[in-house]
Order: C-alpha cells, then structure tokens, then sequence
C-alpha cells in the first residue's frame, strides 16, 4: 500500500526532487527537471507504475528518519529483531547529469534486505530495455531516458523488476548510485558516494548559514527554507508551487492538479520569506526570473509559467494512472495558465516595489514594464476574473481580485513617491481611489458586515483576510474586524480555516476538500496585527504541529480524517509558515511591512518604534 503523503521526506538537488516514503521506497521522481515526466510515478499508481525500494526483508522492521542537519539528505533508520540499518538518500546534480544516492549502512547485529528497483518511464508507460555494460553498470534506457545503476550489490531481472537481496553487518556499508542522463549523451563518468555525499552536505550546510534566525521556532523556519531552496531552480531561478502533480485536495476526489510550475500568486511572498531569513542573492534571481516571465505583451501575461518561463503549460489527463490512493484523474500540465486573473498584477507590481526597498537592483527596463501593465490593468480591473483559487465555474466580480488591483496602483504610487521614478501618477491615485471605492462599495455586505466573496455574493472567502495585510484598509477598520469575525464563524474547521465553502458550487467542482494552510497562516497574521497574540501563537503553534516528522507540509490538512491532503511539499504553506513566525516575533515583520504606507492605511510602527500595549517583546536576531 501507498505511503500516507505525511509520510514522505524529499530530496532535491535545485533541478529536481524525489519522495521517500518511511517504508524505504522512493515513488515519485521526475528527471532531470521537476516538470519532467516521472520515471518512478508509483505515487499516483502502483508499484508497478515506477518505484525504488531498498528496505530490510522484515516486514515488521521499526523505522524513523530525520534529515542530517542543516541538509536535504534524509536518513531512515530501520530496527530490526537482528540488528539495525541505516539508509541515507540524496540528490546531486553534475553538467548533463543528475545522481540519486542510497548509501546503506550496518549499524547493529545483521539486517537481511532486499531492493526492487522499478523503472516506468513517462509517468509509468514505458518499460526500458535493460542491458548490464562493460564496465558492469546496469543500464536502462527508453528513447531519449537513460539510467545507469552503479553497485556492487548482485541484482537480477525479475518479471521486468530490477531485484536484489544481501545482508550488512554492523559496520558495513554499500552504495546504489542511478545517474540520469541523455541517451544519446557520452556515457557520464561513475562517481564516489562518499565523496557526493561529502559535497551535496557541504552545499545545504553552507547554504544555511546565511539564515537568521527567527527565535524559537528557527528551527521549522529553516526547514521551510531549505524547503523552498528545494523548489528553487538553481539555473532559472524560478521556484515551483510544489514537487507532485494530483495528489487530492479531498482524498478519492477529483480536485488534483499538476502544481509543478511557478506561480506569480507566490512572488511577494516569496520575497519577503527569502529576505527575512537572510537570503537576499536568493530573493534577487527569483526577482530576476519574475521579471523575465512577465516580459512581452502585457495582454498575454499568464498567472504562471514553467520553471524557465515558458508560457505554453497545455493540461492533459493520463488514464493508466490511478491516482493517489484511486483519487483520479491525473493531470499534466494545467489549463490554469490561460485563466484571467486579476490579483496576479497586484503581486507583480507589490514584488517590484518589496524588491526596491530591499535593495535589490532592478533591471533597467523592470520600471517600463510595470508601466506596461498598469496601462492594460486601467483597461480591465473593472471586468470579472477567474480568481485567486483558479476556479472553473465561470468569472465574476472577485472581491480580492479587485483588492489587488488596488495594490498594483498604489504600489506604483508608492514607487514613484518614495523612488523618484517618472510615470502618470495623478492618474493611478485616480484609478486606485475609484478601485478602492468601489471594492468598499460593492465588494461590502452591511448585513453581514463583512467583505463577500465577490460582488453581488453573501459567500465569504478566506482571500479577503488578504485585506488587511496588503494595506487596502487597516486591521482596526470595523468592515475588516467584521469580515475577521464572519470568516471565524463560517470558515473555520476544527480551528483550521477552509478557503471557502465549497457547496456553493463556484468552483465548478464536486463539493468538499481539506482546511488551506496558508489561509491558515494568514489569520495567525490577522491576529497580530489585531493585537490578538495569544491566539496567533496558539493557532501558529497547532499549525506547526501538522508538519510531519521532517517537518513539510502539504497544500491541506483534512481535520476530519487528520490527514496531509494535496500537493506535497507546498511552496505556498511554508511560505506563510515564514512569514507568520517573523511576524510573531518582529516589531515590523512582513504582515507590518507590506501593509504600511498606503494613503487608505494606517501606518504600522516603524522599525525600532515601541510596541503599543501588550504587544510581546520583540525576538533578539541572530
């Protein structure tokens, strides 16, 4: 039986990334990007539709894991009646080459164990054809894939498995080193497992120690760090919403989607969790990449992109997979990218403005390009959109949608104020008040004294706690308190807060999916800027504790069946995760940042100024 997605740790090399499940077997990679079609895709299948499993014979063997250090190198130690073992996997990427590394160690006694190796090209729909070479490397090649399994483990064919069984006495160690490269490539060279082992800890390490830590719960905010640098494209710089494709936002459900692309929802975000923690080279080639995504014809800019930029993300279903745990279909690519959706020009234009007073450099045509598309953005903020979550129900008159585009215009106001650059700025005050006002307008229902869902709507959303934090209207303003208190009442689950409920039928979907994490977070975000500390860290510190064993978090917690649903790690749950402990514990985190010095807004307290009563004391940086 399939892992339960908590049960997974990953692994990554900034290409790519792979599932380990806590029973030794890797079900889900995709070589060499993180789009790339899956060669082991036993995820969304069976076994039989890609696997790696290296575990002791003892079915009843005990197993527990952490990652070494400050590293994506997971360890899985397994106990057993005879001795135990250790299993240690990791990434390493070299020039046209990527390397997966299982090194098994002999720690007590004598462990029995056994590898099947299952490789199903193409998301599980082609069986390579297996040749043993000269210099005794198992070769396994499908048209343009090729991988080289180098051991000295003695492994055999097996009814189109690769199988193998040996014993490791404590003390002893053997290595499986599958390299990926281009068929039709010079064959790579073998490597050293010790020595890969050796430069892919000192890369993680390294890399980690320009983090700042964020006081007690520095721990889980590198983790999410290390995370998001996983789902980093080391060459683009563009990061993708998560590793997988389909896993079920409603277990057996039909709500899957391929989330291994780069959102632009994501880009303020990212930017402020990358530049709190310390990581500021980081924050610029994401930056960087935005930039060069969004460039062209602002009347084709897309809510998101491939890894590289690319624009055309077609969306395909792929029948022979059965889905998670029978959660069908399984989908490639996502139709999503041809949605119209408003908010993502307020996150564009917020990113470049966050990207300034941090001192990032721009690039010299990033100020004409956000002009660009401010010129179109005046031309269609007023028409109906698809929305932040991407429905498929038809558009309207989204509440946030409209908020954001407010964003867009008062950023750019707020450039040109603060940076002295050249642009219609009576114009956007004009088009940002008349957005304002009509957002106030028609986006407000006085009976519910709270903000809907859209306009003309009495649904609520847990998009509009984005209000708030985005600096539309201050957090002590009573619509905003009102809209706090509704979204407690109807959109909390179990202390967990849904998106919306999906019963109304706006989606276009069947009904049901788990509490949103990053909605979550962000009413842990709303409480401190309410002033409302213990139950932020209360609500923060249960969000916590539905990170697995290794800390990662998917895109949704069931609260019913007490299960990680969705795509697995999420990008956008350990974003929040980031930003709310910053918030937590600096006069002026982002929540503050990001919500100061709009003309609608009440200032926050600048940097250094006390907190008014009550607030908790601000957390020593390191």
């Amino acid at each position: 039986m399939l892992s339960r997605i908590e049960d997974y740790a990953i692994i990554g090399n900034c290409e790519t990334i792979a599932l380990v499940g806590l029973d030794g077997s890797i079900d889900w990679l995709g070589l060499p990007r993180f789009d790339s079609p899956a060669c082991f895709a036993g995820l969304l299948g069976t076994a039989e539709d890609g696997r790696w499993l290296i575990a002791p014979q003892d079915g009843n063997a005990r197993a527990a894991r952490r990652y070494l250090d400050d590293t994506l190198v997971v360890e899985t130690r397994f106990e057993t009646g005879t001795g135990s073992v250790c299993i240690i996997d990791f990434l390493a990427r070299r020039d046209g080459a990527s390397d997966l590394v299982r090194i098994v160690r002999g720690e007590r006694g004598t462990v029995a164990m056994r590898t099947e190796l299952i490789v199903r090209f193409d998301y599980g729909s082609a069986i390579p054809w297996v040749t043993r070479r000269d210099d005794g490397r198992l070769q396994l090649v499908a048209g343009p894939d090729r991988l080289l399994l180098d051991t000295p483990v003695e492994v055999r064919g097996e009814n189109m498995h690769t199988v193998g069984e040996f014993e490791l006495k404590a003390g002893e160690e053997v290595s499986f080193v599958l390299t990926w490269t281009l068929s039709y490539k010079p064959d790579p060279a073998p490597i050293s497992a010790a020595a890969a082992l050796e430069k892919v800890s000192g890369f993680w390490t390294g890399w980690a120690a320009a983090f700042r830590p964020a006081d007690e719960w520095a721990d889980a905010v590198l983790r999410s760090l290390l995370t998001l640098k996983a789902l980093t494209h080391w060459e683009t710089g563009g990061i993708v919403a998560a590793a997988t494709t389909s896993l079920p936002e409603r277990l057996g459900g039909s709500r899957n989607w391929d989330y291994r692309f780069c959102w632009l929802r994501d880009a303020t975000f990212t930017l402020y969790a990358l530049m709190e923690g310390g990581f500021l080279e980081e924050a610029k080639l994401w930056r960087d990449w935005l930039e060069r995504a969004v460039a062209g014809s602002p009347e084709q800019l897309q809510i998101m992109y491939g890894v590289a930029g690319e624009r055309r993300l077609d969306e395909y279903e792929v029948p022979w997979l059965m889905g998670y745990q029978g959660a069908s279909p399984v989908r490639i690519g996502n139709a999503a990218a041809g949605q119209v959706q408003l908010d993502v020009y307020g996150e564009v234009l917020d990113a470049f403005y966050v990207g300034r007073h941090a001192g990032l450099a721009p690039d010299r045509s990033g100020w004409a390009l956000g002009i660009a598309l401010l010129d179109h953005l005046e031309t269609i903020w007023d028409q109906p959109d698809d929305g932040i979550w991407e429905v498929r129900g038809g558009r309207k008159h989204f509440t946030h949608s409209k908020v954001m585009a407010w964003v867009a215009f008062d950023r750019a106001v707020r450039t040109a104020e603060e940076f002295g650059m050249k642009g219609p700025v009576e114009r956007w005050r004009a088009v940002r008040d008349r957005i304002h006002d009509d957002v106030c307008e028609q986006g407000f229902d006085p009976r519910q004294n709270s903000f809907v869902q859209s306009y003309g709507s009495t649904a609520l959303d847990a998009s509009l706690l984005m209000i708030p934090l985005v600096g539309f209207l201050p957090a002590s303003d009573p619509r905003v308190r009102g809209t706090l208190a509704a979204i407690e009442k109807h959109l909390v689950r179990d202390g967990f807060v849904i998106r919306y409920e999906t019963e109304h039928g706006v989606d276009g979907l069947p009904a049901g999916e788990g509490a949103f994490l990053a909605c979550s977070f962000w009413l842990v975000d709303n409480y401190v800027l309410q002033g409302r500390y213990d139950e932020a860290r209360t609500l923060f510190e249960r969000l916590l504790s539905l990170r697995n064993d290794v800390g990662l978090l998917a895109e949704e917690y069931d609260p019913i069946a007490k299960r990680q649903v969705g795509n697995f790690p999420q990008a956008f749950s350990h974003l929040a995760l980031i930003n709310s402990a910053h918030n937590l514990t600096a006069v002026h985190g982002p929540a503050h940042k990001r919500a100061a010095g709009s003309s609608k807004t009440k200032r926050a307290p600048e940097p250094g100024a006390p907190r008014p009563a009550g607030q908790p004391p601000v957390a020593k940086q390191g």
